[in-house]
């Protein structure tokens, strides 16, 4: 395989210059993404807006950039994020969009419509064949994502406490995916109730089409039939009080396979372009409600039609960079009996894990780790 062509610019501007938005909109330019069709096309731009109480995530500014330039080109842009499978600000529609609001995503600061894309209670999903896999057949997709013509993915490039870094592929393989779509990635196990957060309202019963769940009239609590139950993860996303989890024991190397593989259902068969911002690199994910200091240095932006070639570019850019002192990574360097693995994400996170996601990637054919770097020119 050919390598692929990654884009790239620092966060460098003359005095008076080109203002950073202006200049992702040239890189995105520069790396082509004029050649897609995108007149009078719904084109779905996926990013993560951050939880509440976190404030690493992309500014909108980034994002406005991506949906001007989408309507330049013809396209009909919406900002896009599926529900999380975990409590937060953003396990269901209404919360997600009060969190997008109050972190600066509105369709007044961005130019156009935010919508969760697997609907108000992260059910309204679609299974998408996956060519090539071979732990998922079926990936459950956020219906809005897969209704899209045109697919863009806007990345925070940061640590990750387990994938290592959250790059191209977390934000579309593991963010596409719905809250069933999550625990298939996170967990191959059946669900929990806690009983102490059950109310006995059997709203999730109405998702279980395989008699997984019983109603205990004693208790006036739901229980989980093992036997029936096939951990589809529909009941997850019917609970409105957190009364159902699961226990999330999928190994990591598995989890980076899968989150490809879902990343693959979501580009395969229609145009996509691929960006990722190196900068305020922290240490975890944007999922968490606070952020601690970046690990990195700011170090540009970056676009490729490849999402795997983009991740590879990015996390090689990364493990060149001198790290912060003054950090959870710098820490870390600095303790006498800390072992050195000489790789930036595993050193803030011994126990994390990020090659697989690209080695599985390439292996299914989502793209190459092979690239070439190439520079934008100055202005």
């Amino acid at each position: 395989m050919e390598p692929s062509k990654v884009f790239f610019t620092d966060f460098r501007t003359a005095y008076f210059g080109e203002s950073m938005p202006a200049k992702l909109k040239r890189l995105a330019r520069t790396a082509g993404i004029g050649n897609i069709d995108m007149d009078g096309k719904f084109v779905a731009i996926k990013l993560h807006f951050g939880e509440l109480g976190n404030i690493s995530y992309l500014r909108p500014n980034y994002a406005k950039a991506i949906v001007d330039l989408v309507k330049e080109l013809g396209g009909k842009p919406f900002l896009t994020d599926c529900n999380t499978m975990y409590p937060g600000s953003r396990k269901n529609a209404l919360e997600h969009l009060e969190c997008a609001w109050e972190n600066g995503f509105t369709p007044l600061t961005v130019g156009c419509p935010v919508i969760i894309g697997d609907g108000l209670k992260g059910t309204d999903d679609i299974a998408v064949p996956v060519e090539g896999g071979e732990y998922t057949k079926e990936a459950r997709i956020g219906r809005a994502v897969m209704d899209a013509d045109v697919f863009i993915s806007l990345t925070h490039f940061k640590g990750h406490e387990m994938t290592g870094f959250g790059g191209a592929i977390k934000n579309i393989g593991m963010g596409c995916g719905s809250r069933a779509g999550k625990k298939d990635q996170h967990s191959n196990g059946k669900p929990i109730i806690k009983e102490k957060k059950c109310r006995g309202c059997k709203t999730c019963l109405r998702e279980c089409a395989n008699n997984g769940l019983v109603f205990n009239e004693e208790t006036r609590k739901m229980e989980v039939n093992l036997d029936n139950c096939v951990g589809c993860g529909r009941c997850l996303g019917a609970c409105n009080f957190d009364a159902i989890d699961f226990a999330q024991d999928q190994a990591i190397s598995t989890l980076n396979a899968k989150m490809a593989e879902y990343t693959k259902a979501v580009v395969q068969g229609r145009d996509c372009f691929h960006i990722s911002l190196i900068v305020d690199v922290s240490p975890y994910c944007d999922c968490h409600a606070e952020n601690d200091a970046p690990i990195l240095p700011n170090i540009g932006m970056f676009a490729s039609f490849d999402p795997v070639a983009l991740d590879q570019a990015c996390a090689d850019a990364c493990l060149k960079a001198e790290p912060i002192r003054d950090s959870v990574l710098g820490d870390h360097l600095h303790q006498h009996d800390f072992v050195d693995h000489h790789d930036h994400f595993k050193n803030t996170t011994p126990e994390s894990e990020w090659e697989t996601q690209l080695i599985h990637g390439e292996k299914i054919g989502l793209g190459t780790r092979q690239y070439e770097l190439i520079k934008m020119g100055k202005k």
